[in-house]
């Protein structure tokens, strides 16, 4: 039995703990005991940590104990972070439980201590492993790599056994070669055979990936080779001496003998329980925009599409299990569908995780879920490794997953414990997914996960691991060489290359062209030594690792001031990918690249036009070819079988639901119906069309994945550049690739996308060498091999400067082409960036005819195309992200055809405006102005064009009565004849008698000329199409009306028109039910300028509108009345400074009707509401900020060292937080007493600090009412306390609560929650909104709370209004508001505000127009006491503080300039009339106000003449 071979009391804790041991754990210890390096494959939950660790744990407790300095002998190695710490947790049970055991029995043992060392790791915790070490340590690739350079080396020579868990995700990357060199350094550094223990779920084939585990055996080289070495010649790079090169990828010949590693393949099928479910009845219509409303674009967003149906099942999913784990492709879609789940809950009851998260959330995240506190998950591939998520029930994948293996290790994440059933359900987004879906079930439960290859000689690599090698240590070059040789990746390694690298990092290279290329080591050629130069550790260290260093780039609008340029960000992997003159959505907006430069991208809108959306690398993994082998194959299959087979198969062996099934073999029948043949494993469909410019498109249609695709889209650009000597554009997907070819008449030739297969590479290396994914490579390339290294760790190198420095590196490496970063750039691209051996064997089995080419000529893409051509997931399936009028404006720009495809019908009911379909209508029944009929002529034209007409429709379509009237000359001279139509007499054109004869059997008025009565073809179809020529959209009922003919005959006719496609079926006018048809030309025209229309609503709109946003937002143009109202007023309004004098006076009567200042007392001392006193005014005013009483803690900026007190100030602060609330008798008291006012003074000194509040409003308004004046009939006195306290200290103080201390935690709060609030106060936010408000960090502080939000579909960003910086962010409802009041009002509204209110967008978000002031006096100013006049969103006029300034800013032209004049000088007239004082205007822009334009209407309004100037005041009465 396997258990014998541990001591009796590790035996019988695991028999107590488990009972039998599971098969990889008694296939495997036999061999891990005997010493062998060893391989265990078995699936997930089958205990194959604990088969690795047990034998260890047994050596380590029970043998003697070594020397402290020899303590560490086993290592572990996760290539997570996170799974490291959840193995060092996981460990502490046995090594408890068996020292319990041992202790027990009496027997000596012996507590292994193990230490986890990360990155996360802190530095106390690190230099301790250096002087203590532990026995198990638990790191990461390249904390290793780090301890092996730094001082913790010798710590590590008594390893005995590395355990490298999750092997597969470290094989196929140049992090695992990295890791390989260091396990060799590791070996050297030991002196001993190191046992290694590699442990997976999937991994294929397993000969390799032991190779990788277990290395090669050290072999000496045969002879040394020559010393002397001829200096570096420049020498421009040649491709075939590449191509030549990289087909052994830098490998010399001879065998390579690897060392021994036994394999425990203890798979078995894992037994899964999956289910591929359709939410929908009918993909093919999931994203049907019926949902949009018609009319304005404000009437409210649209229901999203398959989302409406998908999150609530997901949200019936986690409601029916304990805990579900939801794993999505990308972090925006994560973010999204949390949000969606708790938004349709009601309650938070699932997260996000993804790797963007700091880890502290990631903990925090992932222990809540194990605790129970919430049931559901949503997560990237961040859980997708072996993560202890405790007691998972159910996982759910949105989209087929993006590879076999990733499948299974997520659903492999339910049940995840020896023989469980893992149930898992995956729900496709759209029909071309549920291929995917479907060809990846059936390989997850064979357990065919895809096949691995480490990279063979990633010179890069190399050079940093020799750097850090040599670094702590002189090497002979034969000794590193023959190391370097044991790392398997790395075991076929060519002198050649070896030496190069060396020639690299010891400035052989000429000094004069690479200045910037600092020499790293020493190599002494006669004697065969290296050695480190002078800061090659610190280099090493501060650049460890392969992870490379992307970031993003800025997005700028091109050409606007500095400081509001800013759009967002793009991911510099989708930079590298697209060109000047594309367009891409970020937010709700479209944008133009006009320049792509070395550290940002300049853009311009392009309002309405369609977009790609943003991707990052690490969100959209390719398909693999092998995958796509499986997914030919399925279609292929599934081709060949009868309808019911094939559903039977779908639902048995693929796991489909009896709907996804049919979906499936739908969209198979769509594709055979469009294009003759489908892509399979061994179809290729080459498809051309035209696009809307009229420009030929070649599709490429072939399921081989992004790995073969995208190289192959290379291949063709360079082809046809070779070829014909033209520029094309290329697009490619996981599906296919297209070409796009601009000017150019005859249809492109297939054979121009398919090369001969000996040509690829050469015509790739071609391509390659000048793409921005070369640059980006190199850069990284460089980064990697130390020749662009950062100064200090942690502190990145801004990704501009890297760029720039890597640009200037390749400009003078491009000219060496034996320099190793070139060459290594050029294999990583050919080898681990794309799959090229796969891309030359597709182009080998269509030259042999193994695979066949099926060219389809199609007037609009195939269903396999579209999604390709229209970004149909980005534009059709995110429909929340996007405001109304942009979705509808993309909807628009796809054709009619297209339109059938991707929504399954001709929906166009939603997206046509009506009033453009009347104007369109009108111009084609010449009922238009301007297209009437103006002579007789004129109107026998109207006749021809149109059709029958009576005598009232023929007067409405002439200018005059005398033009119509014509019509008795045109009959006289039998040019016109009279017939009955429809039981009504009808005037028509003499050519169109015959027409009426047969097709209606309208007799004829005798004498009409033979010629014209010949027999007509088709009668009742002519007719019928130049009533559908004339009309806008129209029902058959109406056009059988018109003719007086039964619907069967008019159906016929469009059915023979509809065939030659002069009409079309579908649903085109709003608010119309039913099917409709329409003229194939006057729909285009319609779309067309709907289109327009579209494009103008998504335009941005003026200052103007947003003027008249913010005075709507705010509520000012429809006061509201009660407390109610004055709470959301106070809600809109927190944490904005606002003045004292002006909050009850102006800014709060501007938004209640019937204000009262009691219903502040009357909230305030119901603790609903609260104010705190932000800043000073003089002595008698400040700045406070309203608060709702519940929000006040949070709203508050994190806490801040205060000023210095005095000794009285200090008193009632210490007074206030014993005793809570007081009134100013007893703090007077408790602060000594003495005159009441130094007390008074105190308090409001703290006030204004913002440290003190009073429970009312009646003190402040003692302090900030204006001094006493004589009045005519004094006002009755207000209540006035008994008790000797003065009035400006009147309510209860207590000090305001404080916020949470200062931190990162704090700080974050406080600004997601401000962010929050700055979007309910204003409805937009933009970077001069924050500067306004003067927030604490200012827009960077709260611009990440908003991209965030945006990410969770919270609110949107785009260009929404002109002239401000780029960067906006908005809710949903207020983007559809401010476009809805784009268009002045029809009743002009006028409203006068406080300068100083936040409704008031001058001066603020807005600069100051200019004013027509001819005598330089000074300009509007946000001052306290000022106010302004806002006509229509616009500034009309300005009055400064105390009447002393009036400026006028009317518009030009009339009729706009006498509004805006009218409107202000009314409501000067009503400013003057409420105040006690009245209003003298002497001056208006520096000139006499007698003078000013102005003045009429001033006198109009109730002003009248003085001496002085006009005057107005409030009526006396006796």
């Amino acid at each position: 039995m396997p258990l014998s071979l541990f001591h009796p009391a590790v035996a019988d804790w695991f028999n107590s703990s488990f009972g039998e041991p599971t098969r990889p754990q008694a296939l495997g210890w036999p061999a891990i005991a005997r010493g062998e390096s060893t391989l265990i494959l078995s699936p997930t939950g089958s205990g194959k940590t604990l088969a690795a660790f047990l034998w260890a744990i047994d050596r380590v407790m029970f043998a003697p104990e070594p020397e402290p300095a020899r303590r560490c002998r086993v290592l572990y190695v996760s290539p997570l972070k996170a799974l490291a710490v959840d193995v060092e947790r996981n460990l502490r049970a046995p090594i408890a439980g068996i020292a319990n055991l041992a202790a027990s029995r009496g027997e000596a043992y012996r507590v292994p201590a193990a230490l986890v060392r990360t990155g996360d790791t802190p530095s106390a915790d690190r230099a301790r492993f250096a002087r203590e070490p532990a026995d198990i340590l638990i790191t990461t690739p390249e904390s290793l790599y780090l301890m092996l350079t730094g001082r913790a080396r010798e710590a590590l020579a008594s390893v005995e056994t590395v355990i490298v868990d999750e092997i597969h995700a470290l094989v196929a990357t140049k992090r695992g070669a990295h890791l390989a060199l260091s396990l060799e350094r590791l070996e050297a550094l030991a002196d001993r055979r190191l046992q290694r223990i590699g442990l997976s779920a999937t991994q294929r084939p397993l000969d390799e990936v032991a190779r990788f585990l277990g290395g090669a055996e050290r072999r000496r080289p045969g002879s040394r080779p020559s010393r002397r070495a001829a200096p570096a010649k420049r020498r421009e790079i040649d491709g075939q001496r590449i191509s030549a090169g990289l087909h052994d990828e830098f490998a010399a010949r001879g065998e390579v003998s690897y060392r021994p590693v036994t394999i425990v393949d203890a798979r078995q099928p894992k037994k899964l329980a999956l289910k591929v479910e359709v939410p929908v009845e009918d993909l093919a219509r999931l994203a049907k925009p019926v949902e949009i409303p018609s009319g304005p674009a404000a009437q409210g967003p649209a229901a999203p599409s398959i989302w409406s149906s998908i999150h609530p099942r997901l949200l019936e999913h986690v409601r029916a299990h304990r805990t579900t784990l939801i794993f999505s492709n990308s972090r925006r879609l994560a973010e999204r569908l949390a949000a969606a789940i708790n938004e349709l809950a009601g309650e938070t009851i699932a997260r996000a995780h993804h790797g963007s998260l700091a880890r502290e959330q990631r903990v925090e995240i992932e222990d809540a879920l194990k605790a129970g506190r919430i049931p559901a998950l949503v997560a990237t591939s961040s859980l997708e490794l072996g993560i202890d998520m405790g007691a998972v029930d159910l996982v759910i994948q949105i989209e087929a997953p993006p590879s076999v293996a990733s499948g299974m290790q997520r659903i492999g994440r339910a049940s995840h414990q020896v023989n469980a059933v893992s149930e898992g359900i995956i729900f496709p987004k759209y029909r071309g997914d549920l291929v995917a879906a479907a060809a990846v079930t059936r390989a997850m439960h064979r357990g065919q996960v895809e096949a691995t290859r480490y990279p063979r000689n990633p010179l890069d690599v190399l050079a940093q691991q020799i750097v850090a090698a040599v670094a702590v240590e002189a090497w002979d070059v034969e000794e590193l060489f023959a190391t370097v040789r044991c790392a398997a990746p790395y075991a076929s390694l060519s002198r050649a290359a070896f030496e190069g690298v060396l020639d690299m990092l010891s400035g052989r290279y000429p000094s004069d062209d690479f200045a910037e290329l600092r020499p790293r080591v020493t190599w002494d050629r006669l004697a065969g030594r290296l050695t480190a130069r002078q800061g090659a550790s610190r280099v090493a260290i501060a650049n460890a690792g392969t992870i490379p260093d992307r970031g993003l780039y800025g997005v700028f609008l091109a050409g606007a001031p500095k400081g509001t340029a800013r759009v967002g960000e793009l991911d510099e992997e989708m930079v590298f990918e697209s060109h000047v003159g594309e367009t891409f959505v970020l937010g709700a907006s479209t944008w133009r690249i006009e320049e792509i430069l070395h550290d940002r991208v300049l853009v311009s809108p392009a309002a309405g036009e369609p977009g790609k959306m943003p991707f990052w690398k690490g969100d959209r993994p390719g398909r693999p070819f092998e995958l796509g082998l499986e997914v030919g194959a399925l279609v292929r299959e599934l081709l060949e079988m009868p309808r019911p087979a094939a559903l039977a198969r779908l639902t048995r062996e693929h796991d489909l639901d009896r709907l996804a099934a049919e979906n499936l073999l739908a969209y198979l029948a769509d594709q055979q119906a469009a294009t003759r043949a489908v892509p399979t494993d061994r179809t290729i469909v080459v498809e051309r069309n035209r696009d809307e410019l009229g420009d030929w498109r070649v599709c490429l249609l072939a399921p081989f994945g992004g790995q073969v695709l995208a190289p192959w889209a290379m291949v063709a650009e360079a082809r046809v550049r070779e070829l014909r000597d033209f520029d094309v554009e290329t697009m490619w997907s996981d599906d296919g690739f297209v070409v796009r070819f601009p000017d150019t008449d005859e249809p492109p030739d297939p054979l121009w996308l398919l090369p001969p297969p000996d040509e690829a590479e050469r015509l790739l290396l071609a391509r390659l060498g000048g793409t921005s994914l070369f640059a980006a490579r190199f850069r990284e390339v460089a980064a990697r091999a130390l020749l662009l290294p950062r100064r200090r760790p942690g502190a990145r190198t801004p990704l501009w400067q890297q760029r720039k420095r890597a640009s200037d590196l390749l400009a003078v490496a491009a000219r060496f082409g034996s320099f190793p970063a070139i060459l290594e750039t050029y294999r990583e691209c050919l080898r681990d960036q794309f799959d090229v051996p796969a891309l030359v064997e597709v182009l080998s089995r269509v030259a042999n005819r193994t695979t066949r080419v099926v060219t389809a000529d199609t007037d609009s893409p195939s269903p396999f195309a579209a999604s390709i051509l229209f970004s149909y997931t980005a534009n059709f399936l995110y429909d929340g992200d996007a405001p109304l009028a942009e979705r509808r404006a993309q909807a628009l720009l796809v054709d009619q055809a297209q339109l059938r495809d991707l929504l399954g019908d001709i929906e166009l009911r939603e997206l046509l405006d009506a009033a453009v379909i009347d104007e369109v209508e009108g111009q084609l029944q010449r009922t238009a102005p301007g297209y009437r009929a103006r002579s007789e002529d004129g109107v026998h034209d109207l006749l021809l064009r149109i059709g029958d007409l009576s005598e009232a429709e023929l007067q409405a379509r002439c200018e005059t009565p005398e033009v119509a009237s014509g019509i008795e000359r045109l009959a006289s001279a039998r040019r016109a004849v009279r017939l009955m139509v429809a039981g009504e007499p009808r005037w028509i054109a003499v050519e169109d008698a015959a027409r009426y004869r047969d097709g209606l059997g309208a007799p004829l008025p005798p004498g009409l000329p033979e010629a014209l009565l010949q027999a007509v073809a088709d009668p009742a179809g002519d007719l019928v199409l130049r009533f559908a020529r004339t009309h806008g959209p129209f029902t058959i009922e109406e056009a059988a009306a018109r003719f007086g003919l039964a619907p069967r005959t008019v159906e016929a006719a469009l059915a023979r028109l509809a065939a030659r496609g002069r009409v079309l079926q579908g649903a085109f006018r709003p608010a119309r039910r039913g099917r409709e048809w329409c003229e194939s030309e006057v729909l285009r025209q319609i779309r067309q300028r709907s289109l327009a229309r579209l494009r103008r609503q998504v335009e941005p709109v003026s200052a103007a509108a947003l003027g008249r946003l913010s005075v709507a937002w705010h509520g000012v143009t429809a006061p509201r009345r009660g407390l109610d109202a004055l709470l959301d007023v106070v809600e809109q309004l927190q944490g904005l400074p606002l003045a004292a004098s002006l909050l009850e006076r102006e800014i709060l009567p501007a938004r209640l009707a019937e204000f009262e200042p009691s219903q502040l007392d009357a909230l305030c001392s119901a603790g609903e509401i609260a104010w705190v006193g932000l800043e000073p005014l003089g002595e008698r005013d400040g700045r406070l900020a309203l608060y709702l009483t519940d929000h006040l803690p949070r709203l508050l900026p994190p806490g801040t060292p205060g000023p210095e007190l005095d000794d009285r100030a200090r008193r009632i602060v210490e007074f206030l937080s014993r005793a809570g609330a007081s009134f100013f008798g007893a703090i007077h008291e408790a602060c000594g007493g003495g005159y009441p006012g130094e007390t008074v003074d105190r308090l409001w000194d703290l006030a204004w600090m913002g440290l003190v509040t009073n429970d009312s409003f009646r003190a402040l308004r003692a302090l900030t009412r204006p001094p006493e004046r004589r009045r005519r009939r004094p006002d009755p006195a207000p209540f006035r306390s008994r008790r000797l306290t003065p009035p400006r200290a009147e309510g209860r103080w207590s000090l305001v609560p404080r916020p949470a201390a200062p931190g990162k935690r704090a700080a974050t709060a406080w600004a997601s929650d401000m962010a929050t609030q700055l979007l309910t106060r204003h409805g937009i936010v933009t970077r001069e909104i924050v500067a306004v408000e003067n927030l604490p960090g200012g827009f960077s502080a709260i611009y990440q709370v908003l991209k965030a939000m945006e990410d969770a579909g919270r609110v949107r960003r785009g260009y929404f209004v002109g002239g401000l910086g780029a960067t906006q962010f908005a809710l949903p409802g207020a983007v559809d508001l401010l476009r809805s009041l784009r268009d002045e009002p029809d009743e002009p509204q006028a409203v006068l505000l406080a300068a100083t209110d936040p409704a008031n967008p001058y001066g603020a978000v807005l600069r100051w127009p200019a004013s027509a002031s001819e005598s330089g006096s000074r300009g509007p100013t946000r001052s306290v006491g000022a106010r302004v006049v806002l006509v229509n969103g616009t500034l009309a006029a300005y009055v400064g503080k105390a009447d002393r300034l009036f400026l006028s800013f009317l518009p030009e032209e009339e009729p706009a300039r006498g509004i805006a004049a009218r409107a202000a000088a009314r409501l000067w007239f009503e400013m003057a009339t409420a105040g006690p004082e009245g209003m003298l205007i002497g001056e208006i822009d520096g000139q006499v106000v007698e003078r000013h334009a102005l003045a009429p209407f001033l006198l109009e309004a109730g002003f009248t003449r003085r001496a002085t100037g006009f005057q107005a005041a409030k009526e006396r009465t006796s």
